[in-house]
């Protein structure tokens, strides 16, 4: 009892949160979200994808912070709390709504390959029963079906759209300095996934976690493979961006070419 009550006196209401993992969608979020939640200083609320800064509905007519808030506990003073919601980075508004809700807030972005993100995003709807197209189809489909749809409902069939990295990082990078940000190559935190752990604990200002059982998160079986035709395709979509996303962060996105 007079732990709990210790714990009490010294746990703190929520006033703003401290980072936000904001995508990208399929690459990876689910699985370092998983890591966050292991971590013992670290508080990613009662829910994955809370939605606060990209439901516009929250923000009419102003920001109502305690629809946030309510999700997270008291906390321990050494206790830093986060989101993760992955449409951050693709919702237009939402860069500006964080920056007008906490100006130091720290951000986390994962990017995809994003031939392979759309594939991923398509084969995800299907797997869900959200998808009749074939992926071909859908990507022609694209742009009629999220012009003018709420967003909501567009961001569900944005295939290519939420691949587009260069033009959501100038946004990103329009509000926040790039030291609040840390964007990671999702084949990287593959690859290397202990030395990405800990560079990303270290940026939060928290110490590596001593070990943690690695387990796949949000793997969903494929329908069928990505054919040649299709690669190609969205490849000659991305190139450009890809281009520009080397240029933004100083990346070889080598991997990510043909």
């Amino acid at each position: 009892m007079y732990i709990l009550a210790m714990f009490r006196a010294k746990s703190r209401k929520i006033e703003r949160l401290d980072f936000i993992l904001a995508g990208a969608q399929k690459s990876g979020t689910t699985a370092l979200h998983y890591f966050l939640t292991r971590h013992p200083n670290i508080n990613m609320g009662d829910q994955q994808e809370i939605h606060f800064f990209d439901s516009d509905a929250l923000f009419v007519p102003e920001a109502d912070y305690e629809q946030l808030h309510k999700h997270y506990p008291p906390l321990a003073p050494s206790t830093i709390a986060g989101d993760c919601t992955p449409s951050y980075l693709y919702h237009e508004p939402a860069m500006q709504r964080i920056w007008t809700y906490n100006p130091k807030i720290k951000l986390l972005i994962l990017l995809r390959n994003p031939v392979d993100r759309a594939f991923a995003h398509w084969n995800m709807q299907r797997y869900r029963g959200r998808e009749p197209l074939d992926f071909f189809d859908a990507i022609r489909e694209e742009q009629t079906r999220i012009t003018g749809a709420p967003p909501a409902e567009a961001r569900r069939f944005a295939y290519v759209e939420r691949g587009f990295y260069g033009g959501q990082l100038e946004r990103v990078f329009k509000f926040f300095p790039r030291e609040q940000v840390t964007i990671v190559k999702f084949e990287d935190f593959q690859k290397n996934q202990p030395e990405t752990l800990a560079s990303i604990f270290s940026f939060l200002g928290r110490k590596p976690l001593r070990s943690v059982r690695n387990k796949d998160r949000n793997i969903v079986p494929y329908e069928r493979a990505m054919n040649w035709e299709e690669r190609v395709s969205l490849y000659n979509l991305f190139a450009e961006d890809i281009a520009k996303v080397e240029h933004l962060l100083g990346w070889s996105c080598s991997d990510w070419k043909l």
